[in-house]
């Protein structure tokens, strides 16, 4: 029974409509599966008193990141470096100049300098490293990963430390907050099927996204830096769009700062430690490879736009957020150009 269903599955992927079948209930299963993860998280987590501040720092930054981690993770295990690789930057990519621009150029406002010079430090030392490990060396190795990760254990140690040192001020109201967070055995069922949905829905989306590439003679890493970054990015844009309707434009810069991060040592090391890869060299742009000469560069250039002018003069303006989306409408012309062999 099980091997039919396999090779049923395993089927679907070799059909134009089958592969994008897949490719729409995987990322309905990954959406949904990482809203319950961070509903599920944060219910336990402030049944056990910890403090808010701490739960959107933890909990919620790795539920909506949850998404590119499976999916790079299931690409990693299945060798296909090229997704794994291409997801990582092109959901910083997606990130700024697309979700963080479309807030910015519509509600620019002030910034908390301090809030944000820790994670800003920690970016651009993770995109140090990467770019040491793509110019340099040219590959990814396993030793790099473990470094990723690493780098990922200290900044998540430090703004535990930061959110405990400098607690919110909260009031509970415990009935309230017992019926709001329901069932302790209720939340972890829904944060096991929650976990559940998100490795299925990332092993859908990674292999429907391979099967649609090799169909159309698209270099698997056009996929993953466009389609697959932009999907898997959805619950920054969910949460972005929440924060500037309820007129909270700054807190989307900080989850999107923190979401960079976490694409860079947590989703990319965890990639790279289980399986090492080397600069995809699939795409190139006149002659030159694509990585190398647009999307890192790109990736870099968007972070420095958007944070080193909110870091020397403490607010967001109009100007950047526009600058970035034509910036990333560049971008994907450019990728659409050379996924059509234009260029």
């Amino acid at each position: 029974m099980l091997e039919s269903i396999l090779s049923w599955y395993a089927g679907l992927t070799d059909t134009l409509v089958g592969s994008l079948g897949l490719f729409a209930v995987g990322l309905v299963l990954l959406i949904k599966g990482g809203d319950w993860f961070v509903d599920s998280a944060t219910a336990i987590a402030k049944r056990f008193r910890v403090p808010e501040i701490i739960i959107g720092a933890t909990v919620v930054s790795i539920g909506t990141t949850l998404p590119e981690v499976m999916v790079s993770a299931t690409a990693a295990i299945n060798h296909n470096g090229a997704i794994a690789y291409g997801n990582a930057i092109g959901s910083i990519i997606c990130n700024t100049s697309l979700i963080a621009a479309l807030t910015i150029a519509i509600r620019p406002a002030p910034v908390n300098k301090k809030a944000i010079v820790m994670p800003v430090l920690f970016f651009f030392i993770s995109a140090a490293i990467y770019l040491v490990a793509a110019y340099v060396f040219g590959s990814f190795d396993r030793w790099l990963g473990i470094v990723m990760l690493c780098v990922f254990a200290l900044y998540m140690t430090l703004t535990i430390r930061q959110g405990f040192k400098n607690p919110t001020t909260e009031e509970h109201d415990e009935g309230a907050d017992a019926q709001e967070e329901g069932s302790l055995l209720g939340n972890i069922v829904l944060l096991v099927v929650s976990a559940a949905l998100i490795a299925f829905g990332a092993d859908m989306l990674e292999g429907s996204s391979v099967s649609l590439a090799t169909m159309a003679g698209i270099p698997t890493e056009v996929v993953g830096v466009t389609i697959v970054a932009l999907c898997t990015s959805l619950p920054e844009l969910v949460t972005a769009i929440t924060a500037l309707m309820k007129g909270h434009g700054a807190l989307s810069l900080g989850n999107i700062i923190g979401a960079n991060i976490f694409n860079l040592v947590l989703v990319s090391g965890v990639a790279v430690t289980i399986s090492p890869f080397s600069v995809p060299q699939g795409s190139t742009i006149f002659g030159q490879n694509t990585s190398l000469v647009m999307e890192i560069p790109v990736m870099v250039g968007v972070m420095a736009l958007m944070t080193l002018p909110a870091l020397m003069k403490k607010k967001l303006f109009r100007w950047q957020g526009v600058t970035l989306l034509g910036i990333y409408v560049t971008f994907v012309v450019l990728q659409v150009l050379i996924a059509l062999h234009v260029i």
